[in-house]
């Protein structure tokens, strides 16, 4: 694997270029969650569709100014969190103190980080921004962007966000804006919306009593099965081959109306499970997230441009014996039936928990597999125009929360075909194990591994 260290500039304060509104923000009960106090990064990679165009010293300067006219639409992003009498609620600032952003060069081609081009990113750490304790969010910068210009013409764009502020696809929403206004449109294709009082629980609802589905009694931990051990980082690619490999493995009637994301998960869950060689009588878990902006029947719904928190987890358990000496089927039966467990009801339950400052999430690391499907978030319209996204997706870096939890993103493999690429994180020992078993549910699967 290439290695390599970027020439940093001194960071930039960017701040919105008009004038914006001077007013406080609430935040949601989902927002609001001490767990999501940290900063989590996202990296995009571009190749010039001609090189030299624009000058290599005006990619910096065009994505400066489309962040700056960006803010102007997130206008509370440029603000500051404060806490509340009592540490336990954030509201925003929107004082328009701005944004980092850095610049940043490195010799290396955008061929050395290798086809497809999927987590773990060489030198991952020169291409981010240096932003201090991740998990100290308030009154500090709620965005920070590197550009990382390569060799080649071609660059990278880190931006790394507090999760308080926005999940996932709330980022890639942003993200979306600066490169729409990157590429020379008057407006964003999509207009922000803040709304966050549409995920706050009624004072009557969060007096109730509400039985959330957690089944792992563990509190999260960072056992010694995970950071004694090193950890290394691979991508696993789904493509047609793949999926259909998994299909073939299942009843007629199953194999016709299960997910890919169903498929994915469940076989991914065995594996680690496997590989990782818990006890047969312990219980382990999968833990995933369901955008509510698609998933949720709310009236009135979640607003287009919505771009705060608006994914809620569950759960799936099974005891080691049963998951990895049983078929397929019966994991990915698990999945399906927590995904349809997602009702009204279940998330306005989960409302009332987190309003009560409680916690829903509450899981043993090790044992757990935990995962987000960001795989239909718009990669393919990331384009600049003057530059063509290539490869992208979550960093794997930070503590190990961050890269225990694997992130679905779409890619195209070296045949074209389009993928979902799992990236995911384990002690060496255990990574050679899972790979392993990926290879024994399908013999195509190995050769799709990076």
């Amino acid at each position: 694997m290439v290695t390599f260290t970027a020439c940093r500039s001194k960071p930039e304060v960017v701040v919105p270029a008009r004038a914006t509104p001077q007013e406080v923000k609430q935040l949601s009960d989902v927002d609001n969650q001490r767990d999501l106090r940290l900063y989590v990064t996202f990296i995009e990679f571009y190749r010039r569709r001609v090189v030299g165009v624009p000058e290599p010293s005006a990619a910096s300067s065009i994505i400066k100014a489309a962040l700056s006219e960006a803010l102007v639409y997130y206008y509370p992003v440029a603000g500051r969190l404060r806490e509340l009498p009592g540490g336990d609620k954030l509201v925003v600032d929107c004082t328009a103190e701005g944004v980092v952003f850095v610049e940043a060069h490195a010799d290396v081609r955008l061929e050395e980080f290798g086809t497809p081009l999927v987590p773990p990113y060489p030198c991952v750490d020169e291409l981010i921004c240096q932003v201090g304790d991740l998990r100290a969010v308030v009154g500090k910068p709620l965005l920070y962007l590197q550009i990382t210009e390569f060799r080649c013409g071609g660059f990278a764009l880190a931006l790394t966000m507090c999760h308080n502020i926005v999940d996932a696809f709330g980022k890639m929403q942003l993200l979306k804006c600066i490169v729409d206004l990157a590429r020379g449109q008057a407006a964003p294709s999509v207009l922000p919306s803040w709304e966050r009082h549409l995920l706050v629980s009624s004072a009557e609802a969060a007096s109730e009593s509400y039985q959330v589905h957690n089944d792992a009694k563990s509190p999260p931990a960072q056992t010694p099965l995970m950071i004694l051990e090193e950890m290394v980082t691979r991508t696993f690619l789904f493509g047609p081959r793949e999926i259909a490999a998994l299909r073939a493995s299942l009843p007629a009637r199953l194999a016709q109306s299960a997910t890919v994301f169903e498929l994915i998960t469940a076989a991914v869950w065995r594996c680690r499970t496997a590989a990782l060689e818990h006890a047969p009588d312990e219980r382990v878990f999968v833990l995933f997230f369901t955008n509510a902006r698609g998933s949720w029947k709310r009236d009135p719904p979640l607003p287009a441009g919505f771009y705060g928190n608006a994914v809620f987890n569950t759960t799936a358990e099974a005891a080691v014996g049963k998951l990895c000496g049983g078929p397929l089927t019966y994991a990915v039966q698990l999945v399906h039936e927590a995904k349809i467990r997602m009702t009204d009801e279940y998330v306005r339950s989960m409302l009332a928990v987190l309003a009560r400052g409680e916690r829903y999430v509450n899981v043993a690391l090790d044992k757990t597999f935990i995962v987000t499907d960001v795989s239909r978030s718009g990669n393919n319209l990331m384009d600049l125009g003057w530059a063509e996204r290539v490869g992208g997706g979550g960093s794997m870096a930070g503590d190990i929360v961050n890269r225990l939890a694997s992130a679905y993103m779409s890619c195209k493999n070296a045949n074209g075909e389009e993928c979902v690429m799992m990236p995911i994180s384990l002690p060496e020992l255990a990574m050679e194990r899972f790979a392993s078993q990926l290879t024994a549910v399908t013999k195509d699967l190995a050769r799709s591994s990076l």
